[in-house]
């Protein structure tokens, strides 16, 4: 198949680091629940837009070919 699971585990333990682990050491103070509250949002929308690109790069989309005498045609029929 092709690719390694490596890097997926160790940018999810990270993310998971960062949103899951890190908010409990947030010292208390008024603003403690905001701080929480950013460093989880910021870890699930920084992974997963690191997962969409990485999925995307899996199975790249391509555009139609062309073959040399239909681009011939194409650009004849502008002139």
């Amino acid at each position: 198949m092709g690719a390694s699971a490596a890097p997926v585990i160790i940018i999810t333990l990270f993310w998971i680091v960062i949103g899951g682990v890190i908010p409990w050491f947030v010292p208390k103070n008024e603003n403690r629940g905001i701080i929480q509250t950013m460093l989880v949002t910021t870890a699930v929308c920084c992974y997963l837009f690191w997962l969409c690109t990485y999925m995307m790069q899996m199975n790249p989309l391509f555009g139609p070919l062309i073959d040399n005498k239909t681009l011939t045609m194409i650009y004849a029929s502008k002139w």
